[in-house]
């Protein structure tokens, strides 16, 4: 089988048929019934863009993607841990991931497959909307990823980098036009959240749409200027 390293922790790997995989932090270990393969004495776990953005953005050729061996990375809606695993399989031991969720059952479910299992990742059962509930379990980071369906997404994320995200770091966020309106067409919801984001001092530094691995949704990531 042939690998491929794509990004800091992420690889294509061909046989068959090729798909996108992280290197598993926890060998002999699947998080959701994921396609595990082992190659040249490391193990690597499937990355279904279909289940995650991050890995959607990457099949859609995205060329920015912040997340890095030993990055400390908020996750915003982490929801039941797919992504959040992935994520803690980049960053590695030397790294960290704060994920918060206000959802009782998903983050009872995030505990229970990925939280107990590795200890780079804090598990936050949070309103995301209040930042100011966690500041005593998160650290300065370097990148903000959030992935919340609700209307004011993007003043979540803002709202918590404010806090959390260091001059410099990367903010991302998976744009969900259909949680914001209803009736305006995704093209205008996405430029209208790209001025919010250019307007709280950052600079945008890609736009990748999603479809069709997430309908209605882009991928926006950009960095945080200035100084605190």
């Amino acid at each position: 089988m042939k690998v491929e390293r794509k990004f800091d922790g992420v690889y294509f790997l061909a046989d068959e048929r090729a798909f996108l995989a992280t290197e598993n932090l926890k060998p002999g270990e699947s998080v959701y019934g994921e396609r595990i393969e082992r190659v040249g004495g490391k193990e690597y776990r499937e990355w279904d863009p279909h289940r995650s953005k991050p890995s959607a953005a990457i099949q859609k050729g995205c060329r920015a993607f912040p997340f890095a061996r030993g990055s400390k990375v908020l996750y915003l809606g982490a929801g039941s841990g797919t992504t959040a695993s992935h994520i803690s399989d980049i960053v590695g031991d030397e790294g960290k991931v704060f994920c918060v969720d206000v959802a009782y059952r998903p983050m009872r479910d995030f505990l229970e497959r990925v939280a107990k299992k590795r200890e780079n990742v804090v598990a936050i059962l949070s309103d995301a909307r209040h930042p100011l509930l966690y500041r005593w379990m998160v650290e300065e980071c370097d990148v903000a990823y959030c992935d919340v369906a609700q209307q004011d997404q993007t003043k979540i994320m803002l709202d918590n980098c404010e806090l959390y995200l260091k001059p410099g770091g990367h903010a991302v966020i998976a744009v969900k036009a259909r949680s914001i309106s209803s009736v305006a067409r995704p093209e205008e919801t996405y430029r209208e959240e790209a001025r919010k984001i250019r307007d709280a001092g950052y600079e945008i530094v890609e736009q990748v749409d999603l479809e069709p691995y997430a309908e209605a949704h882009r991928m926006i990531t950009s960095v945080r200027k200035g100084r605190r």
